[in-house]
């Protein structure tokens, strides 16, 4: 039976609306959609009665929307019917690294994190058994909203019919040649599909030069980490960069791409799932639109100064450049200064004079004695974390818990996504469960969430795991950042729950997230 004609207007799942055709190639076509549901837009894959790899798509397209780092596409549903496939996901907007790259190479450090944000999010995937094996420069975006995003895994491997013998270490290379291409403006070795950037220049032996050869300024240990990554030819005997992981790590003390304030952002460009030119070994017979120019974007602050930060106006004091002062003012603070001294000399002769005269029978002076100051809460190690649901059976993500308590703001545990705060009604509640390894005296918590705002959590203290023996201990309303729950009364106990009983909003959709838990005790004067 052949399949029904997808066109303008026509609506899938009785809530996403096709609006725009975007690309095609051999019957995958690409729209841009709206959920009605939500009033947002979406990317929605359809494929014709000729297209060989639907199932393979939408399998890819189910996987994928397991994965929960924020930092890769979002998948919302995918369907394989006898009538109509369809493949729905999250909508991007914002600059491919091949936009950041028109007007030349990044600040180094700034790549770095971009390269960095994306190699803990490819690592994530490979962890779900997942890799994405075409990274492009389209695929890697910052988003309008100041954030990194993955575009394709799983799904562009399938739409390409890409596979590895070796999916990790094809996608640590990838990484590698991204963030060469951000260090240096080009891109390293052969491409099966338009890059938009110029090849990487070799040497006479025709190896491809390494970042520093072509770039000046590149910090040492950014082009060793991009030789390890993606340029075997050149290790010369260092230890090659075989996964995501690895790639994450070597990265991991580089400081992460900061949110650029919303008012400087310009108009973004759309971008869907595929994400600028198409790159899966074909070339887009309907490039994705884009916006004419940039006048400005996101990054331009970071990489049109070279030099630094703008210095200050002529009329306006630095910190080596001070306004003159009047004489009147010299002389006053002058003559104050002679007033005092004098003042002092008599004070200190009438003092001893006295003493003198008083002899040994005078009082002494008793010391004073300064009241001790309270002592700080100290810190308590956590033993161990885990996810609590006690109303679930498959667990709240208990592979990410240890992130909560790596002291690494870098890394975080999330709770599942949820349709609503409330978690669609199912339950009254999920959290983090700390086990601190004995029973200790909790004064206060401090708990790192996500930004977003609508979050209403609880701390709990007790002596056993069970949700009904843990006590309340404290509360906070619209939970988000950096948050301190301090203890009103006395509590102590082996465990200590974190425990959401609302969650914030999460590109469209609802979960809670931490990123860093610390447990204090009361301070012993």
């Amino acid at each position: 039976m052949s399949a029904p004609a997808v066109e303008p207007g026509t609506k899938l799942a009785e809530r996403f609306r096709v609006e725009d055709r975007v690309a095609e190639q051999d019957g995958a076509i690409l729209w841009k959609a709206i959920d009605e549901v939500l009033a947002r837009p979406v990317a929605v894959y359809t494929f014709s009665d000729s297209y060989a790899r639907t199932s393979e798509v939408v399998t890819a397209a189910r996987a994928a929307s397991r994965l929960s780092d924020p930092r890769l596409t979002q998948v919302f549903d995918a369907a394989e019917e006898e009538q109509l496939s369809y493949v729905v996901s999250e909508w991007v907007t914002g600059e491919t690294l091949a936009d950041m790259l028109a007007a030349g190479p990044l600040e180094p450090e700034r790549a770095a994190a971009l390269v960095a944000e994306a190699a803990e999010a490819l690592a994530h995937a490979h962890e779900a058994g997942l890799a994405h094996l075409c990274l492009r420069p389209s695929k890697l975006i910052w988003t309008s909203g100041s954030t990194v995003k993955v575009l394709g895994v799983g799904i562009d491997a399938a739409l390409g019919d890409l596979t590895s013998d070796d999916p990790a270490g094809e996608d640590a290379a990838g990484l590698g040649r991204l963030l060469y291409a951000g260090l240096t403006g080009h891109w390293p070795g052969a491409s099966d599909g338009p890059i938009g950037l110029p090849p990487a220049p070799t040497t006479p032996d025709g190896q491809i030069c390494t970042p520093r050869q072509v770039t000046a300024g590149i910090p040492g240990y950014l082009d060793g980490i991009t030789v390890r990554a993606a340029l075997p030819a050149a290790l010369r005997g260092q230890e090659p960069l075989i996964s995501p992981a690895d790639v994450a790590d070597a990265l991991g003390s580089v400081p992460r791409p900061a949110p650029v304030p919303i008012a400087t952002l310009p108009p973004s460009v759309p971008l869907g799932p595929v994400g600028g030119d198409q790159d899966i070994r074909f070339e887009m017979s309907q490039p994705m639109p884009r916006t004419a120019a940039h006048p400005s974007r996101p990054m331009d602050s970071v990489r049109r100064h070279p030099h630094g930060p703008p210095t200050m106006p002529p009329t306006m004091p630095g910190p080596h450049h001070r306004p003159p002062q009047r004489p009147g003012m010299v002389n006053r603070a002058v003559m104050t200064v002679v007033v005092l001294v004098v003042m002092a000399v008599v004070g200190i002769g009438a003092w001893t004079l006295g003493r003198n005269i008083a002899g040994p029978t005078a009082t002494k002076a008793q010391p004073t004695v300064s009241a001790t100051p309270s002592a700080e809460p100290t810190p308590v190690k956590v033993s161990s974390a885990k996810d609590f649901d006690p109303e679930g059976s498959d667990g709240e993500n208990p592979e990410y818990t240890r992130n909560a308590i790596d002291g690494k703001s870098s890394t975080e545990w999330h709770t599942d996504t949820y349709n609503t705060a409330d978690f669609g009604r199912l339950k009254d509640g999920v959290g983090l469960m700390l086990d601190m390894g004995k029973s200790i005296k909790v004064s206060e918590v401090a708990v790192t969430f996500a930004k977003a705002s609508g979050a209403k959590a609880e701390i709990r203290v007790g002596d056993s795991p069970d949700l009904d023996a843990l006590k309340t201990v404290a509360k906070q309303s619209n939970a988000s950042g950096k948050t301190t729950f301090k203890s009103t009364e006395a509590a102590s106990g082996q465990y200590v729950l974190i425990w959401f009983t609302r969650l914030p909003a999460d590109q469209g959709r609802f979960r809670g997230t931490i990123y860093d838990v610390v447990v204090y005790s009361p301070g012993s004067a």
